[in-house]
């Protein structure tokens, strides 16, 4: 069949499917795009060509646009995803961040940037990042170590073999990530003969692979010999769909469990082996039987520093790791007993290997008491009064708003620690926040794709005013699809999450205030910058409001389930935040070993004191 080869690229696209426990679906449901003259006579005239077959959403910004399809895959639990275009330059490296974002979480999604020309006859050409040391680099290449499989595509014949590479690495739960197809300009319009089976409708089964006999037998000895055993649960367990075999596996070993960001909403909040989230971020409740544990099953997580406290949380002197995990990379960490396979397969292979076993009643009794005292603790917070409306008093406003099947959706600054210690999740997805790479810039963006995926969920986006300004466009693509979101904007006017971890490390907050430079200090410590968001988002075509008490916000989030468009509440805090209350965990974060500022040396002593607890788990 005689085509281009970007009209390859999107015939072929149009015709993948996956399968999982016989639910087929799209792999690739449209594409996002900006053109340049980087793809635009190629990618474009086969988007064009091509209409509904592949629909077209067109982005105002690159990262935002690989946010919106990471956030998709996710939604879907990877099974489907979104491609995004971009033209060579600028636009190509916009994509970096998006694919490192996508990466880290290990969603799948598409690139398709533009490159330069394969021919070489008009070097350099616009855009181009002239290397002395060789021709055959481009901006593209900066894709390579963000990407888990890359490829340039500089001859039509090396198409067909890339294509299906690609979408190898999109469907494999334990490699998927950005896959980057670069495409010369040139060769994006060269046309070829490609083979017709190319093209056919093709299924790519998405299987669930089963653990080892023999490591199965290991775990399942060293489960029977714990007496405080723990399950951390990661996002694994949600992809996996595994969350009905881990319910299974709790009620029948009494096992508790403690939730990571990814892996929040595994179990619903109020469930009774549910001792909440654990870690940096996590409660009191999670992190004293963490500290207890003498076995821990991790299940679907890769134990993040802020799961583990920067290694201080599992503080039992020999306690012992068992990992449940589709990639085994991540299985082997700790010096686990190793299940490298699918989160559902293996829970319900673990759970006939301990039947029979299980907790003695004394132990559940505590999770109970432990529980209670967090909840309480939260409750404190929320109900408190006097003053302008709190952080904790926004989050417990939109998570009594939120209805099952809604999603809320969060990624960076002092909102994601907030929200795994006090957001109440009743189901699996409906805690929506990417903390692998916590990318500010991601919340509205992402929240398109969320939406994408679910269009019958309300979609409820938290974002603070710094990560607003970062990416607040995607509001304008939101209005130009119709898709409804309900954005709260949360405005303490700066970075206020780092602002409170530098007055930790000595650093007094600097540089972290939205503030303007005053002459007479030459410093960044003047004013509030009149800067009027709220404007800013009515600009962009979204409804808002701007409600000065709880009451005033639990009405505008009523108002803004009713209505059929876009809604941005903005809501002012505190400058200094709210952290409400205390996980009791440390984080690893160094503090200058000297200096003249006066808050260092007792930032000094707590460092030392928090480094003097740090474990290898070898």
């Amino acid at each position: 069949m005689r085509m281009t080869v970007a009209q390859a690229v999107v015939t072929f696209l149009a015709q993948q499917e996956t399968e999982r426990d016989g639910v087929r679906q799209r792999l690739i449901a449209g594409c996002f795009g900006i053109f340049g003259h980087g793809n635009v006579a190629g990618l474009g005239q086969a988007l064009l060509q091509a209409g509904a077959r592949m629909p077209y959403h067109q982005a105002r910004n690159e990262q935002a646009m690989v946010h919106t399809a990471a956030a998709y895959a996710r939604t879907r639990l990877r099974t489907s995803t979104y491609a995004c275009t971009t033209s060579i330059g600028p636009g190509a490296t916009n994509l970096v961040t998006g694919a490192a974002l996508a990466t880290v979480n290990r969603l799948p999604v598409l690139l398709l940037p533009g490159d330069v020309f394969a021919t070489r006859v008009a070097n350099p050409v616009l855009q181009e990042l002239e290397d002395p040391r060789s021709y055959d680099v481009s901006v593209n290449d900066a894709l390579r170590p963000v990407s888990r499989y890359w490829d340039r595509i500089n001859r039509p014949e090396q198409l067909p073999a890339a294509l299906l590479a690609a979408a190898r690495v999109l469907t494999d739960p334990a490699e998927t990530g950005a896959v980057t197809l670069a495409l010369p300009q040139d060769v994006q319009a060269e046309a070829y003969d490609f083979p017709d089976e190319l093209f056919a409708p093709r299924v790519w089964h998405i299987g669930r692979p089963r653990p080892d006999r023999a490591a199965l037998a290991r775990a399942a000895e060293l489960l029977r010999t714990a007496h405080r055993p723990l399950i951390v649960a990661g996002g694994g367990v949600i992809y996996s769909g595994a969350t009905q075999a881990l319910a299974d596996f709790v009620t029948a070993t009494g096992v508790p469990v403690v939730e990571t960001q990814a892996g929040k909403g595994a179990l619903p909040h109020g469930h009774p082996r549910v001792a909440g989230p654990v870690g940096v971020t996590g409660s009191t409740a999670a992190n004293a039987l963490a500290r207890e544990a003498d076995v821990v099953l991790g299940i679907g997580t890769r134990y993040s520093d802020f799961t583990t406290a920067s290694r201080t949380v599992f503080a039992d002197p020999d306690v012992r790791f068992v990992n449940l995990n589709v990639a085994a990379f991540d299985s082997v960490k700790l010096g686990a007993v190793a299940l490298t396979a699918d989160a559902r397969e293996g829970l319900r292979e673990l759970t006939e290997q301990l039947a029979g076993w299980s907790l003695p009643a004394a132990g559940r009794e505590r999770i109970a008491t432990l529980v209670a005292g967090w909840d309480a603790a939260v409750d404190a917070g929320r109900a408190a009064t006097g003053g302008p409306v709190t952080q904790a008093q926004v989050i417990g406003a939109v998570n009594d708003a939120v209805q099952p099947g809604d999603v809320m959706v969060c990624a960076a600054g002092s909102m994601p620690g907030d929200l795994h210690r006090q957001w109440r999740a009743t189901a699996p997805g409906q805690y929506h926040v990417e903390y692998g790479y916590s990318c500010m810039g991601y919340e509205i963006a992402g929240g398109l794709g969320v939406k994408l995926a679910v269009p019958d969920a309300e979609v409820f986006v938290l974002v603070g005013d710094g990560s607003y300004l970062m990416m607040a466009q995607e509001l304008a693509t939101a209005v130009a699809e119709g898709v409804k979101l309900i954005v709260v904007l949360v405005d303490n006017r700066g970075y206020a999450s780092i602002g409170a971890l530098s007055e930790q490390v000595g650093g007094q907050r600097f540089g972290t205030a939205y503030r303007a430079r005053q002459p007479g200090t030459g410093l960044l410590d003047g004013p509030d910058l009149p800067v009027d968001l709220a404007a800013n988002a009515a600009s962009l075509g979204a409804q808002v409001c701007s409600p000065t008490d709880p009451d005033e916000l639990r009405a505008a989030l009523a108002r803004a389930r009713d209505a059929t468009t876009t809604t941005v509440i903005h809501v002012r805090t505190p400058l200094t935040g709210d952290p409400g209350p205390s996980s009791d965990a440390w984080w690893d974060v160094p503090v200058a070993q000297t200096g003249s500022t006066p808050q260092l040396p007792a930032a000094q002593r707590r460092y030392a004191e928090g480094k003097a607890t740090q474990r290898g788990h070898w």
